[in-house]
């Protein structure tokens, strides 16, 4: 089974909701930019995974298939917690688009270490990608003070594609920025490597933990952000509203 499960689909309908009645708006409008982000979020983690997936599948893996990876459903990642619970801590708490899910991948049936390398760069593509889309309105000045909480819920999204882009593509082991490079690594460096791969997200965390280093990652963030024609201050602005609880 390959089309879309029942899960994405309610996932796709919540963010839409979410962001109609934030764009009229309707009700509460900070819990409405919260259904935007979180349901828009989630959603972009599957669209994440799934990319992964269909390259492996492309590539020669066909056993993603099996495992349901290409249903785009969360809850058939490999660990729930770290997949989809970790994630939405992290954007709740810090603003912060943590890395998601992951999909197990045959790299043994993959033909050629380019392909392999490929099937890791395209879960941070599509963030990237993703980033891009979000921003395409501001490009042209749609944004409007009428609708300003559902912009500033689109701006915030955009800087957790672009966030979840950058960190991903660091060369941290358990990223897919060293899984684009592992394959092209001496073997005793790789070996070594290979088994740091479970403290992955613990070198994140010490990233986010030190200022200095944190300080330059949101920099580097805030700046593409700017190239892409958004303005940080929405993006901050939108990370404030999610909070309705506050």
């Amino acid at each position: 089974m390959t089309r879309p499960s029942p899960v994405f689909a309610s996932l796709a309908a919540v963010t839409v909701a979410g962001g109609v009645m934030a764009y009229l708006p309707y009700g509460n409008v900070r819990f409405n930019v919260f259904l935007l982000v979180i349901g828009g979020w989630l959603v972009s983690l599957c669209l994440h995974e799934y990319a992964h997936a269909l390259t492996a599948y492309r590539s020669g893996d066909l056993s993603v298939a099996d495992r349901g990876y290409l249903t785009l459903n969360p809850l058939k990642y490999t660990h729930v917690v770290y997949s989809i619970i970790l994630p939405l801590l992290f954007v709740l708490l810090g603003g912060i688009g943590l890395p998601g899910g992951a999909v197990w991948i045959d790299r043994h049936a993959v033909r050629g270490r380019f392909r392999r390398s490929l099937i890791s760069a395209w879960g941070p593509a599509t963030n990237l990608l993703l980033g891009v889309a979000l921003s395409v309105p501001f490009w042209f000045g749609l944004p409007s003070e009428e609708h300003r909480g559902f912009w500033a819920g689109i701006a915030f999204l955009a800087f957790l594609q672009f966030t979840a882009g950058i960190l991903n593509l660091l060369p941290i082991p358990g990223l897919d920025g060293y899984g684009m490079i592992q394959e092209y690594l001496p073997r005793d460096w790789r070996s070594a490597l290979d088994k740091a791969q479970p403290f992955g997200m613990l070198i994140v965390f010490a990233i986010f933990w030190t200022p200095s280093i944190a300080g330059v990652f949101f920099d580097v963030v805030y700046g593409l952000c700017e190239l892409a024609g958004i303005p940080p201050w929405r993006a901050s602005e939108g990370s404030r509203l999610i909070r309705f609880w506050l």
